[in-house]
């Protein structure tokens, strides 16, 4: 048992199913109280029921009021999970950019305002945003989910650098393919790069409980991210030559 997780005031967003539906099935397991959060109320209530949580369904970016009011006042640990796969190139249309941005970023910003001033005052909170290795990395034929996935990862990192000696501890989890609704939305861009290394959302979240327990920042469900993310950092021209070698075979192949 992780101990900063028993009996913790926890709240999951995008709970319905995947990623998030694991996370608040494992935190449950771990003995703590769960807010499931889900736009679809129904996804949200059958999870909780399932795990004996509570769903607060609605717009992740609205909820954190209503959640904190069903934990008895207080949110020990938020898990921004609500994402969107948006995938198309720079000529995908503005409302795409816009949602995509709405929800894989600013989602965490408002969270984080509503979240941070009862967190700062009291010396602890925790902050799990949950990413993408496309936030490290890039993704071919997605380029709004990259590009925002980039922006939730630099929100994750400037959070924790601003107030973690005022006891916030943030993780920001960043796998590849995961088997989800969202995996199969992906179409032939996520068979050639994501599917074959593809995990279990509870592969995610055994990942997440062991980072909270070693109080790390980034969490990588897939190790060899690491590699990857070193590479594109020290060798980019290389990187990017590898993956434009990628998104060539992907046009090839269609």
């Amino acid at each position: 048992m992780v101990e900063a997780v028993q009996d913790a005031g926890v709240v999951v967003t995008g709970a319905g199913g995947g990623i998030g539906a694991a996370l608040a099935r494992r935190f449950a397991a771990e003995g703590a109280r769960v807010v499931v959060n889900d736009i679809d109320a129904g996804r949200a209530k059958a999870v909780a029921d399932e795990i004996g949580g509570i769903a607060v369904p609605g717009d992740a970016s609205t909820i954190v009021a209503e959640a904190r009011d069903a934990l008895g006042g207080t949110v020990d640990i938020y898990c921004a999970n609500a994402g969107l796969g948006s995938g198309g190139t720079e000529a995908a249309g503005e409302e795409v950019w816009a949602q995509a941005w709405d929800v894989n970023v600013m989602a965490h910003v408002r969270a984080a305002r509503a979240l941070l001033p009862a967190w700062l005052e009291r010396g602890e909170g925790r902050f799990v945003s949950t990413v993408s290795a496309a936030g490290l990395l890039t993704m071919i034929g997605a380029a709004p989910y990259s590009v925002t996935k980039h922006g939730a990862y630099a929100f994750a990192e400037w959070l924790s650098l601003t107030y973690r000696h005022r006891g916030l501890k943030v993780h920001a989890i960043c796998p590849q393919g995961v088997r989800t609704d969202m995996l199969t939305a992906s179409g032939s861009a996520g068979e050639l790069v994501l599917v074959p290394t593809a995990i279990d959302p509870a592969d995610v979240a055994d990942a997440l409980l062991k980072g909270i327990a070693q109080d790390r920042f980034l969490i990588l469900p897939h190790p060899e991210v690491a590699a990857y993310y070193q590479a594109r950092a020290t060798e980019p021209d290389h990187w990017l030559t590898n993956m434009n070698h990628l998104q060539q075979k992907w046009e090839s192949a269609r």
